[in-house]
């Protein structure tokens, strides 16, 4: 699903323009990462957080030649889904098997 999948499905069920709907999107996708590159963490209740986390450095491995390849820190976006939003998908996912 694209951008513009969500923007066409959000238009559809808010009544919303494309237009309008579109710049809600991406007002939302800029506030989340503008807090995110500040530190801040996004909670959503019943759908889930948005926070940074650090990445301590560590020795990786090269798959084409098998040598070491040292990987520097880092600080990463991570999303943890909700209890019920991981249930939901879950419950769905084993009913269409």
């Amino acid at each position: 699903m694209t951008k513009a999948d969500i923007v066409d499905r959000i238009a559809e069920g808010t009544g919303l323009t494309k237009v309008e709907t579109k710049a809600v999107v991406e007002g939302f996708m800029t506030t989340v990462q503008q807090a995110m590159e500040e530190g801040e963490r996004i909670e959503l209740r019943g759908f889930g957080v948005f926070e940074v986390e650090h990445r301590a450095p560590r020795t990786g491995r090269n798959p084409q030649t098998n040598e070491p390849v040292h990987i520097e820190d880092r600080y990463e976006p991570v999303f943890r889904p909700s209890r019920q939003f991981r249930e939901d998908v879950d419950e769905t996912h084993q009913a269409d098997e």
